[in-house]
Order: structure tokens, then C-alpha cells, then sequence
């Protein structure tokens, strides 16, 4: 018998193309408000004139007190060392006192944790909470970490639209209205950033009563608690609803009170089973905060609150002064913010209309008019979920403001 003909060669099977970067980290877009920082800083540094409303920091340097303990610590070899992962213990003890202090809600220390700053407590409080697939009810507009944070944790943003009708503020019927057998938890936030509003404590109260009759988490963030303005009131949705206690994390920091965003740290404070577990992700992830910056942190929630009442006296002032300015714009409807140092009025109006010698259909193209012809920095609202809307920060000087302001009603006056 003959020996049975081969078959011809195969050319070789390539591998499955590999991605050079993961999809689950792709597709996280760049905060669109420290870009808009980063580019008013660049345009300044090649000589132009810009303004930027696009920071969401204070204009204040951090009080001497503050640096002064900081200083010290670098002086103190113990703070040369690694220390607990889950914060400094004498630093948790602090913000479970300042949160007694502040909110009238008494933790203890193990019920916090200290991370670097509010971005950080915000993904660890979601990793820890978060299987695949668990919904977060998320008012919009919001801030744009949220649903970065919630994606990367595996959640599902679900988003809840609010307008300046409403004063962008949720009620608990279109809350129920987004709520499915997947929720886990609710997003709240009061003040708000990028709006301003507040919800009153009959609302927060209404609210986290839902939660609780749903047995859905809350997830609260807290960092603007003291920049409140005129008779507005903060109020901690824990405190008014007891029962919410063993289902609510709250997430706040130094940043917005003591004009410490530099410094990154912030704390999570929640049950001490999630406090753990997120604790046990940080020792993983980047171990203790700088010791340094904690103990400067420790200074600030140690001391009165002398600095930020300063500070908010100036940042009422510029509020009523951004808005009356705004309102005089055709085509721009600004509520009155009561919190934070956001304004965030809708210019839906201006849309399609020649500005500069264009015509932007999106606020995304406002936006670049505005830098482009005005040299004024802002956000637009896609960054938050809500088009039609632009961001204006109102924490940089007076005379910065008034300036900035003027630019964009010089170009708006033009349009047509």
C-alpha cells in the first residue's frame, strides 16, 4: 500500500488580538473638571488671560494652624513609618467626635475609616458594597466621579433626571419610579455639587424613610456640610432616620471646610462590618495616608470651625453676586444656590444661536466658545449628566468673578 498523502500545511492560528488596556479601565473618561482646570492653566501659562470656573476648590490657603501641625509631624519619627492602614487611631477617634459635633450622630472609631481624600472613600465605600449588577439610584445632575466610582465597583448607575424646575432636588416618587428589585443603594448628596441644593430635613427625612421601608443602603455624601447659606439647613439622613444607621455609609473629608483639597484625605464612616472590609481593600490598594497629611487632618476636625465661617461669608457674597449677574444674561435661567460654591444655571436658551461668530448646539460647544472668544473657563453640564446647563465655581476672588462674569455678557450680548 502507498503511503497516504499528507494533508497540506495550515498557515499558524494568530493569537486573539489583546487589548493594551483592560475595557473595565478604558472606559473610564477623564474627569472633566479637573480637564477643564488643567487646560485654564495651560492657556494661562502661554499668556492668555483666562478665567476659570472650573475648579471646585477654595481660594483660601490652608489655615496656619494646620501647616503648622504638619510641620510638625514631619519632625516626629513615628510618622516616618508605615501606620494602621485604616487611618491614624488618634485621627478617628477625631472625626467620630466631629461627626457627634457637626451631625449629631455618634459613631465610634472603628466605624471609620481615613482614605486619601473623598474620591478614594467614595470607590471604596462602592467596591465594598457593590456586587455585579447591583443598581445605585443616582440624582442627576451629579458629580462626575459617581458613576466612574460605581461602574468600576461593578454597579449600575440608574440615573433619576431633576431641572432647575424643582431646584434639582428628587422626590421620593421618582426615586420609587427608578427603584427595581436590583437596587442596593441610593446616592445622596446635599449640598450638592454641581447644583448647589439642598434637601430640607423634611425631605432627607422622607427620603431615607423610603430607603429604610425598601431595605436600600444610602450612600451619603457629606463633604460641603458647612458651606450652607442664608436659611437653608444641613441636615446628616442617619441622624433623623436612627433606623437608616446599620444600612447608610457616610463619605466626607477636609477638603471643601478647610480649604485642604492638596492635602487628600477624607474617611468613610459607616458599620463596622463595611468599615472593615473597605479598610481591608485599602491595605491592599495604598495602606495608610500620608501621615503628614493626617496629622494636619487631625488639627483641622480637632479645632473650631473659626475658617470656614470666613470662608463662607466670602463665598456668600460671591454667590449673590454670580447669580444677579447671570440672571441678566438673556437666555440664562440660574436658581439660587443654596449650598456649596456652585452655580449652575441652564443656557438652553443660547443653544443654536450665532455667539462669536458660531453657532454651538451643545454646551459642550458653548463651553468652547466661551474659552475660546470670552477666555472664561466653565464646565459644561454633559460633564454631569445633564446638557443644556453649565458649572460656574464660585470659589476664586471677587474681582476674578466680576471679570469673568462681564467677559460672557459682553459675548452673549452679541449673539442673535
Amino acid at each position: 500500500m502507498s503511503a497516504a498523502t499528507p494533508p497540506p500545511a495550515q498557515p499558524p492560528v494568530a493569537p486573539p488580538a489583546q487589548r493594551r488596556v483592560s475595557a473595565r479601565i478604558g472606559a473610564i473618561s477623564e474627569s472633566a473638571t479637573l480637564a477643564v482646570t488643567a487646560k485654564a492653566k495651560a492657556l494661562r501659562a502661554a499668556g492668555r488671560p483666562v478665567i476659570g470656573f472650573g475648579a471646585g476648590e477654595p481660594d483660601f490657603p490652608t489655615p496656619d494652624y494646620i501647616v503648622a501641625a504638619a510641620e510638625a509631624a514631619c519632625r516626629e519619627p513615628r510618622f516616618h513609618r508605615y501606620t494602621p492602614a485604616g487611618g491614624l487611631p488618634e485621627l478617628k477617634d477625631a472625626v467620630a467626635a466631629k461627626t457627634l459635633r457637626d451631625s449629631g450622630y455618634q459613631v465610634e472609631a472603628s466605624q471609620v475609616l481615613i482614605t486619601n481624600g473623598g474620591k478614594q472613600a467614595i470607590y471604596e465605600a462602592f467596591a465594598t458594597l457593590l456586587d455585579p449588577g447591583d443598581e445605585v439610584i443616582v440624582p442627576a445632575p451629579y458629580w462626575t466621579t459617581y458613576p466612574e466610582s460605581i461602574r468600576l465597583a461593578g454597579g449600575v448607575p440608574v440615573f433619576v433626571d431633576t431641572d432647575e424646575t424643582s431646584g434639582y432636588l428628587a422626590t421620593v416618587e421618582q426615586l420609587e419610579a427608578a427603584r427595581t428589585q436590583r437596587t442596593k443603594v441610593l446616592l445622596f448628596v446635599s449640598p450638592s455639587n454641581p447644583t448647589g441644593a439642598i434637601y430640607s430635613p423634611e425631605e432627607t427625612r422622607a427620603i431615607g424613610q423610603w430607603a429604610v421601608d425598601h431595605d436600600l443602603w444610602v450612600l451619603t455624601d457629606e463633604i460641603y456640610e458647612h458651606l450652607v447659606y442664608g436659611d437653608a439647613q444641613f441636615s446628616s439622613m442617619p441622624t433623623l432616620v436612627p433606623e437608616l444607621a446599620d444600612r447608610c455609609v457616610i463619605v466626607n473629608g477636609v477638603a471643601k471646610t478647610y480649604a485642604m483639597t492638596g492635602w487628600r484625605v477624607g474617611w468613610v464612616v459607616g458599620p463596622r462590618d463595611v468599615i472593615k472590609a473597605a479598610s481591608n481593600l485599602q491595605s491592599h490598594a495604598t495602606s495608610n495616608v500620608s501621615n503628614v497629611a493626617q496629622a494636619a487632618a487631625l488639627a483641622a476636625v480637632s479645632g473650631d470651625l473659626d475658617a470656614v465661617v470666613r470662608m463662607r461669608e466670602a463665598f456668600d457674597r460671591r454667590r449673590t453676586t454670580i447669580v444677579r449677574m447671570l440672571n441678566e444674561i438673556e437666555g440664562v435661567d440660574c436658581p439660587e444656590p443654596k449650598g456649596a460654591f456652585y452655580a449652575y444655571p441652564s443656557v438652553k436658551a443660547l443653544l443654536g444661536r450665532e455667539i462669536g461668530g458660531q453657532r454651538p448646539s451643545t454646551t459642550l460647544e458653548l463651553a468652547e466658545v466661551l474659552l475660546e472668544k470670552a477666555e472664561v473657563a466653565v464646565v459644561p453640564g454633559e460633564a454631569f449628566g445633564t446638557p443644556g446647563y453649565l458649572r460656574f465655581s464660585y470659589a476664586l476672588g471677587d474681582d476674578d468673578l466680576v471679570e469673568g462674569i462681564s467677559r460672557i455678557q459682553k459675548l452673549l450680548a452679541e449673539a442673535r
